[in-house]
């Protein structure tokens, strides 16, 4: 039987080691998550072995002959390997829940002075706040791109304009709802350079398998060198009257085909006809995209559903961004090319 579980366990701890289950951790929270998943992993393979074993063995030395139709005898069972089999998984369950307790605490401490950053989740974009270069200052940065330093605790408050979504970078391991009404917080600590991927993980509507943001961890200096340079480029507004800057950050190209800012996406209708969609409505093209943009019921475009885009731009865009949006998309037109 030991012979069993040894090979039980030994199948069993190569499925784990050589197989990648998770995605390579970039962050000291991922490290903790690691843990607990080999921690837990160590026992469930123990357990796994040990039952195996015992399984084979009964079959092996137990097994009824062909011709043997009998009842097998009455027996009571045995007082002490039920105490054992109730006793041993209540510890290691209890030590599970111990071990994960600790790591959820630590993974929720951001420390004395952590970077703090608001990220904005709105059907079908994200949107990054970053901090003011000093308090009282009026040049905080808004961005459509998460940018991080390297080995600096960063503390993301979550908010969502209208339905739930779900804030997950496969490399931090740390995952949280954004919830309309509710400020949720997630803790994250990078601790290696690259790009990663952002995605939201809850199903918030058709362009929910667009909403994704692209993942920056930089060194401290490269951090500060993106800060100064979307200062100086108007991105303390979200791309000031930059209507590209604002197409991008909106995450228009999640739901929108526009030839000149590169996008395909079907889940709205195209952008690259907006003159004749206008033609059609019998109102100037300038008038037509903006109320599109502001109030995106009033005209429905055939074969699309309504309430599915947003009806909060007006609100979560400046005027500037919203005229030089409308600007962007009115010289787009033709310009395909």
């Amino acid at each position: 039987m030991v012979a069993i579980a040894a090979l039980a366990a030994l199948v069993t701890t190569l499925v784990a080691v050589l197989i990648r289950w998770l995605p390579e951790s970039a962050s000291e929270e991922m490290d903790r998550i690691e843990f607990v998943f080999w921690f837990t992993t160590v026992i469930c393979v123990a357990i796994w072995a040990i039952v195996s074993a015992v399984i084979v063995y009964a079959v092996l030395k137990f097994r009824a002959a062909p011709d043997d139709d009998t009842d097998g005898p009455p027996i009571h069972g045995h007082t002490g390997i039920e105490i054992v089999w109730t006793a041993v998984p209540a510890v290691l369950v209890t030590a599970i829940s111990i071990v994960s307790a600790i790591v959820l605490a630590k993974n929720d401490d951001a420390g004395d002075n952590p970077l703090r950053i608001a990220v904005t989740a709105q059907q079908f974009a994200w949107r990054f706040e970053y901090p003011a270069s000093a308090e009282g200052a009026d040049d905080a940065v808004t961005a459509g791109e998460l940018v991080l330093p390297v080995n600096q605790s960063v503390k993301l408050t979550l908010h969502s304009l209208d339905v739930i979504h779900s804030f997950w970078v496969p490399e931090f391991g740390q995952k949280s709802d954004a919830v309309p009404g509710i400020e949720t917080t997630l803790v994250i600590t990078p601790t290696r350079l690259g790009s990663y991927s952002l995605a939201c993980t809850e199903l918030c509507g058709l362009g929910h398998s667009t909403m994704r943001a692209a993942v920056e961890v930089v060194s401290r200096e490269d951090y500060d060198a993106f800060l100064a340079a979307e200062r100086e480029g108007g991105g303390g507004g979200g791309g000031g009257d930059d209507g590209e800057a604002v197409f991008a950050s909106a995450g228009c190209g999640a739901c929108h085909a526009f030839a000149p800012a590169g996008s395909d996406a079907e889940v709205g209708p195209g952008l690259d006809d907006l003159a004749g969609a206008a033609e059609g409505a019998g109102v100037s093209l300038e008038e037509f995209v903006r109320q599109s943009i502001v109030d995106p019921n009033a005209r429905v475009a055939e074969g699309y559903q309504p309430d599915v885009m947003p009806d909060t731009y007006e609100n979560t865009l400046s005027d500037e961004q919203l005229d030089g949006l409308v600007q962007y998309l009115v010289d787009g037109q033709g310009n395909g090319g």
